[in-house]
């Protein structure tokens, strides 16, 4: 699955459009590296999000073409 389209399905972040635009500006990286939105997500991964002064560090549990609210939050682990 695409990097941007997980972060959406995930509620990593809120819409897609904007995670692509994270992608772009380079605030998104994958296993240390800066990454493009359409990265292939694998189970595994460690994903890091900076947005404003906040960072946030997760690890890949799991990757779902749909899920709702509830189950979002078992598609990945947050890190510290």
């Amino acid at each position: 699955m695409r990097l941007d389209k997980y972060l959406k399905i995930s509620r990593l972040i809120k819409r897609r459009t904007v995670a692509n635009e994270a992608c772009d500006a380079g605030r998104v990286s994958v296993n240390g590296k800066p990454s493009r939105a359409s990265y292939d997500v694998k189970i595994g991964d460690v994903i890091e999000i900076t947005l404003g002064a906040r960072t946030v560090r997760v690890k890949v549990t799991g990757v779902n073409e749909y899920a709702k609210k509830d189950e979002a939050g078992l598609m990945y682990e947050v890190l510290p």
